[in-house]
């Protein structure tokens, strides 16, 4: 891990009132990282010091030894609030190939491993100050209680979800109880390929946590002018959100949005980044949230400031744009803030974010997306496609 340059009486004081991570075991050439910042460890490697008080991302990947490969496993991550002082102690399980915190509940322990920290302090790494401003800017809206509560039960953030067969099948009888095709027999078609394989499940515990967000965007009993209004303004649906996860404290949505953009970002976790931006459409084609709600929508444009100013430009090309997602969901964004009823300063900022964005992607959100659709050509005839 690279030092950090800090002036003596600085170092001095975060290392007397920054939280520690001691990770004892950790294999020699894993890869492990803290919040917006990753590493290969090393074989002095015993953890990171001088860490801030709050809510990290501690990240890591498993690596075959080089005799073996070298090959690097899927990406976990767990979030961690630590406090002024605090010492979270773990070891490696060879078997799980995973961090186990447990020694961490046993005070005796943390305190004999905290009483000998200065001897220890050649083999823990700096906190990596540099990113520390990134870092809270991607998570300022995200609290312990959120990252919790959406964090699955099993503790562990997963690049590939853990999946299990729906029916446990292992003999040819069982299958035939079922009904299902043999296994020991020629496939005559694709169909008869994929109905033999396994139904899969993500293994119980292992899922995130994401608040529910409704299919159905209109009340119940609604007239069908009710439903198409419901269906181009989802404020029903936001609300429904919120009232069910977020009814004391409506802004901690944001929280999630964060934490989201975070898993994906940071722990390579593709369901994050489509909940991302299910929950982004959510926000920004609801008018009429956006007149009621103008604090929400005010924290909004600040975290998707930061956020998209994280991601490469040329990113959007090959994901974020995929039919034109971000740029008509935030097209959409802007004209309901310039509507009638939007607070003055929600729309004196939307109008400035939408500036920054125009300037920064090149994208027009005055431009009729219409425009973009694709066009239907007529081959000359003889020519035809493969």
């Amino acid at each position: 891990m690279a030092g950090v340059d800090l002036e003596p009486e600085v170092a001095r004081e975060l290392f007397e009132e920054g939280a520690a991570l001691v990770l004892l075991g950790v294999p020699e050439g894993t890869e492990l990282g803290l919040d917006y910042k990753s590493w290969q460890v090393g074989p002095r490697f015993r953890g990171v010091k001088m860490i801030p008080p709050g809510l990290h991302f501690l990240h890591y990947s498993s690596t075959n030894s080089k005799a073996m490969g070298g090959e690097i496993g899927p990406k976990m991550g767990l979030f961690l609030a630590l406090k002024p002082r605090e010492l979270v102690l773990a070891h490696w399980d060879k078997k799980l190939e995973d961090l186990d915190f447990s020694a961490s509940e046993n005070q005796e322990e943390v305190e004999r491993v905290k009483s000998g920290l200065k001897e220890l302090d050649p083999f823990l790494g700096p906190y990596p100050y540099d990113t520390l401003r990134k870092w809270v800017s991607l998570t300022d809206r995200l609290t312990h209680e959120v990252a919790s509560a959406l964090q699955p039960l099993s503790g562990r953030i997963c690049a590939f979800s853990d999946v299990v067969p729906e029916l446990q099948l292992p003999h040819t009888k069982d299958r035939a109880e079922q009904k299902l095709p043999r296994n020991d027999e020629a496939c005559r078609s694709m169909k008869e390929g994929l109905e033999r394989l396994p139904r899969m499940k993500q293994r119980d515990g292992t899922e995130l946590r994401f608040s529910h967000i409704p299919e159905q965007t209109y009340p119940p009993g609604a007239t069908p002018a009710q439903i198409t209004q419901c269906s181009m303004d989802l404020s029903y649906a936001l609300n429904c959100l919120l009232e069910s996860h977020y009814s004391q404290q409506p802004l901690n949505v944001l929280g999630e949005l964060q934490f989201a953009f975070v898993c994906f970002l940071v722990g390579n976790v593709y369901e994050a980044f489509e909940h991302w931006k299910k929950l982004l459409t959510l926000l920004c084609r609801s008018e009429d949230a956006m007149r009621q709600r103008h604090s929400l929508y005010l924290g909004l444009i600040s975290v998707l400031y930061h956020q998209l100013g994280e991601i490469p430009p040329d990113f959007f090309v090959d994901i974020v744009s995929q039919n034109n997602f971000l740029t008509s969901t935030l097209q959409d964004f802007f004209q309901f803030a310039s509507g009638p009823g939007v607070d003055s300063t929600l729309r004196k900022k939307a109008d400035k974010f939408k500036a920054h964005l125009t300037k920064k992607f090149r994208w027009d959100f005055e431009a009729d997306l219409e425009d973009c659709a694709p066009v239907v050509v007529e081959l000359p005839e003889g020519v035809t496609l493969d």
